[in-house]
């Protein structure tokens, strides 16, 4: 994590930094397959009570386990003190848009839910329990959903196309008295905000003020553009852009918008094209900012788009696993500030900043939903504590190694739902900061112990292949 893109090279013999960045995405790619058939999988269960003998099975099982049963049938909220469903939550996906993948199905869709389950553990201290299921329809997924949803306390949706993934979360959270999020919308519109206050703050510019882009009209940028307005962007002078080009209010389709796709028709009527219509290159002239969360292509966004912003523009290209154009093509273009969805180039915006520390505050909290304040709340306290290792062009958020401020964002989060009167559980702020702090303190402890006993077996060699 937290490696830098190479200088452009002197000697033209050599690659290019943009043929450095896309030699590097490849050998990631060929590693993880190695490393997936080293370790056969990200997880395991571990138990969290003591085994010594058999006299110990009467008590976690039967006979004794029947009266525990008895006490949640009698009050089924004591679930939540006497399982593990208070800090269980389920990953479900269809797998219908993984990544930058597209619709590769349940089974493929199983990596990523590992890693993300993988991810929960180690940043938030939240057991996650990945779930690819094979539906087809919206409602099936709901339907399915709201059957597995006695084992858990919150929902995490992933990977879901749009914009059926619109329409999941809001009927879950409708219907379900636990938080539901669906990391594609919410995660990573808080990571884009959270990265662009700070990029706002080191270019000398105001959300207010600014012109900014959109590029891609799907689950992020939808729920981006709606919490950049909630923050106080102008929505005149905010420009969407989908595979047809500016979203604007005069559009030829916009009548079929409103039925297949009214959260894109509510968005075209709000912003009416950023008072722009045409293509992405028309969008972006004069541009202050270009959030683009779209196609995995380094060539969706040219040189010559960045060079057309107004001067020191900030550019995020959030598509994975390979950005809309390479980090170093974008500050060759003019970017002052560029980011994308990855840890292993400078700036990394993505929902891995967000999720584990929202679940590990909406949890604590016993939260009943996850409102917008809460997502902004989460952004503002991660842009917030950037500074504490020195906010700089290359360093717009704390990376996943600064793990001391995850605990804030799950303490921002617990206090906010306690404001809003969605938390069952009322603590003070201190009390939800030290709660968060052992929480997600155990995770690390658990992984040395076992690495030191030799149950997690060292990463091999390179040469071990």
């Amino acid at each position: 994590m937290g490696g830098t893109a190479r200088s452009p090279p002197t000697d033209s013999a050599e690659p290019s930094s943009a043929e450095a960045e896309a030699n590097q995405t490849l050998e990631l790619g060929r590693r993880a397959v190695r490393l997936a058939r080293f370790y056969h999988g990200k997880m395991e269960t571990v138990p969290t009570v003591p085994v010594r003998s058999l006299e110990d099975f009467s008590v976690w099982y039967t006979p004794g386990i029947a009266s525990v049963s008895e006490e949640i049938r009698q009050e089924p909220d004591l679930a939540f003190e006497l399982t593990g469903r208070a800090n269980t939550i389920a990953i479900v996906t269809d797998g219908s848009r993984v990544l930058g993948l597209g619709d590769i199905g349940p089974e493929a869709a199983l990596p990523v839910m590992e890693g993300k389950a993988l991810l929960f553990k180690t940043l938030g201290g939240v057991d996650a329990v990945p779930i690819p299921i094979r539906v087809k329809s919206a409602e099936e997924l709901v339907e399915t959903v709201l059957r597995l949803s006695p084992a858990f306390g919150g929902i995490n949706l992933e990977d879901i196309a749009s914009p059926k993934c619109f329409y999941v979360l809001e009927e879950l959270a409708r219907r379900l008295p636990i938080p539901v999020w669906h990391d594609d919308q919410l995660g990573t519109a808080a990571a884009t905000v959270a990265g662009l206050l700070n990029a706002l703050t080191l270019t000398g510019r105001s959300l207010q003020e600014v012109r900014s882009v959109l590029l891609g009209a799907g689950a992020a940028n939808v729920v981006t553009a709606r919490l950049l307005v909630a923050l106080g962007h102008d929505p005149h002078l905010l420009s969407v852009v989908d595979h047809k080009g500016i979203l604007d209010a005069e559009r030829e389709d916009l009548d079929e918008l409103s039925v297949r796709n009214p959260w894109k028709y509510r968005l075209a009527l709000q912003t009416r094209g950023g008072g722009r219509r045409g293509s992405l290159a028309d969008a972006l002239v004069d541009a202050d900012v270009l959030i683009a969360a779209s196609t995995p292509d380094p060539n969706t966004v040219r040189a010559e788009m960045v060079r057309s912003m107004h001067p020191g523009p900030v550019v995020f290209a959030l598509a994975n696993p390979v950005p809309e154009i390479w980090p170093a093509t974008a500050r060759e273009a003019g970017a002052a500030i560029v980011a994308t969805g990855r840890g292993d180039f400078p700036n990394q915006v993505n929902n891995s900043l967000v999720f584990p520390a929202v679940f590990r505050g909406v949890l604590d909290a016993r939260a009943s939903r996850i409102p917008d304040e809460i997502v902004l709340a989460a952004a503002q306290e991660l842009a917030r504590h950037a500074a504490d290792q020195g906010l700089t062009p290359e360093h717009l958020l704390p990376t996943m190694e600064e793990r001391e401020v995850f605990p804030f964002v799950a303490a921002a989060v617990a206090t906010e739902a306690v404001r809003l009167g969605i938390a069952r559980r009322k603590l003070s702020h201190e009390e939800f900061l030290e709660r968060a702090r052992t929480r997600m303190a155990r995770p690390a402890a658990l992984a040395k112990a076992l690495s030191d006993a030799g149950l997690i077996r060292s990463m091999p060699e390179e040469g071990n292949r």
